[in-house]
């Protein structure tokens, strides 16, 4: 039934409806007329029988017929007043049978209606049905009166009619019903489809306006029309419209503030900073020389105005991806070559610490100051939360409809699929917790609840995710089949696009 529905139409089901509730309305009042109808032009045609053949008995002599032949023609003239249309007349006495017509209809009396007029002086009628042949049978014992007395004769007197006629009238009018039902199905189409109309034309008016704020414009309303349900409906869509439209806007006049407050306080903390941290400098230099508790008490300052200077940094570069001020600037790189001067760079060089498989001759167009952060921060990442050694792996991939990660259907550049550039950086500690994985590259996010500093800024995760973004690429975090937690970073070389080998 659910699966019907869904593949027929609001209009069709509208449709259908109207069109059943017609025809049974059709149906209920022919089988509700009907058989009134075939009572009553049956009971006409059987009272006038009745009423006649029993006028014509009574104003017959009283005598008996002396013969048979008297007899004879005594019915045949009672068989030619016959009404509503001539009857045959049949004649009991004892033995003696006599029919005013050449047809036998004797079989047509049952012994009923026998019995019957032998019990009741007044006649007695039966309708029956011999052959598929519709009769009506009448039955009216002959009396004599003898002063106050009434007797029967023993002469029983029937009439026997056929009802073709009436049969014929009430099949003529079941077909009439039958045959006007068709049109008056295609007259009630009519109707039924502006209803259709009327009810559809507001609800596809609401889906219209549903589409178009899900695009974005809360601006939209819909004409409301009339006092009705659906008028009602059109007028709760515009009023919780508005509603959203405010609060919409609301939420994106108060983000609008936060990004600048951020962005305001990180300029205002630039400043400062740099000179803090060129004296922080100076007094690291000079720490040697200074007591012990003066000393340590320089370097936590030293530590820690270096650590801040970094989140304003890091906030900073936030706040230009929210502002979508962030850009590439690509240039053509050895890939390989790329990370190994990340990785000299920060003196991350330790055979121990660092593993690397960074095959020679992958070039890529990219943005060379915004990728040596991406491996960066994987890396650093690692080394603080994972677990020595970190390995870097390195490799193309083409993607033909699948996504790269776990295996890989095939390497290089192939004509079917989009080229991509994977580089995965590996730790050898205990992963990452199930329940941390969905929020790994939130803003601020602490897997432990308890930690309420750490080495990093907290945005680390956060800007490495949008520097891939905006190479068009994809970034996963997963834990090894061996353990340890696994990053993947998925940009697409020439011709790929970001959504074909993304999971």
């Amino acid at each position: 039934m659910r699966r019907w529905k869904a593949r027929i139409g609001l209009r069709t089901r509208l449709v259908l409806a109207f069109l059943l509730v017609a025809a049974i309305g059709a149906g209920t009042t022919a089988a509700l007329t009907y058989p009134a109808a075939r009572t009553a032009i049956l009971v006409q045609a059987q009272d006038t029988a009745v009423s006649s053949f029993r006028d014509q008995i009574e104003q017959w002599p009283t005598a008996l017929p002396a013969d048979r032949r008297a007899l004879q023609q005594w019915v045949q003239q009672l068989a030619r007043r016959g009404k509503p249309h001539p009857w045959v007349v049949f004649a009991e006495y004892g033995s003696l049978r006599i029919s005013s017509g050449t047809r036998p209809v004797s079989t047509v009396i049952t012994p009923e209606l026998r019995r019957a007029a032998l019990a009741t002086p007044g006649g007695s009628f039966q309708r029956v049905n011999k052959a598929g042949m519709p009769w009506l049978t009448v039955a009216v014992p002959t009396v004599f009166t003898a002063g106050r007395t009434t007797r029967p004769t023993g002469l029983v007197l029937y009439a026997v009619m056929p009802l073709t006629d009436e049969e014929t009238n009430i099949r003529a009018m079941l077909t009439a019903a039958r045959d006007g039902a068709l049109p008056g199905l295609v007259a009630a189409l009519v109707p039924a489809l502006l209803a259709a109309r009327s009810v559809l034309r507001p609800v596809r008016d609401l889906r219209t306006a549903a589409r178009s704020m899900g695009s974005g414009r809360f601006d939209t309303r819909i004409q409301c029309k009339g006092s009705d349900e659906l008028a009602d409906l059109a007028r709760t869509f515009n009023e919780s419209a508005a509603e959203l439209e405010q609060t919409v806007r609301e939420l994106r006049e108060a983000e609008a503030r936060a990004r600048r407050f951020a962005s305001d306080v990180s300029h205002e903390l630039r400043t400062p900073l740099t000179g803090m941290l060129a004296v922080t400098e100076v007094l690291d230099e000079d720490a040697a020389d200074l007591a012990p508790d003066t000393a340590a008490a320089v370097r936590l300052i030293s530590a820690e105005t270096g650590k801040l200077a970094h989140l304003v940094e890091d906030l900073m570069e936030i706040s230009r991806f929210d502002a979508r001020a962030a850009e590439l600037n690509t240039d053509e790189v050895d890939v390989a070559q790329a990370i190994r001067k990340t990785l000299t760079s920060r003196h991350w060089t330790d055979p121990t610490q660092i593993v690397t498989d960074l095959p020679d001759g992958i070039r890529a167009r990219l943005d060379p100051r915004r990728f040596d952060i991406v491996i960066a921060n994987l890396v650093g990442n690692a080394l603080r939360h994972g677990s020595a050694p970190v390995a870097i792996r390195l490799r193309t991939t083409t993607c033909r409809g699948g996504a790269p990660g776990a295996d890989w259907p095939d390497t290089g550049t192939g004509a079917n699929g989009a080229s991509w550039l994977v580089a995965e950086v590996a730790d050898s500690g205990p992963g990452i917790p199930e329940q941390v994985l969905p929020h790994i590259f939130e803003r601020f996010y602490k897997a432990d609840a308890a930690r309420t500093r750490s080495e990093g800024s907290g945005l680390g995760l956060a800007i490495t995710l949008e520097n891939v973004r905006l190479h068009r690429g994809t970034l996963r975090a997963a834990n090894g089949p061996q353990g340890g937690a696994v990053f993947t970073v998925e940009i697409p070389l020439a011709g790929g696009e970001a959504t074909e080998c993304s999971v």
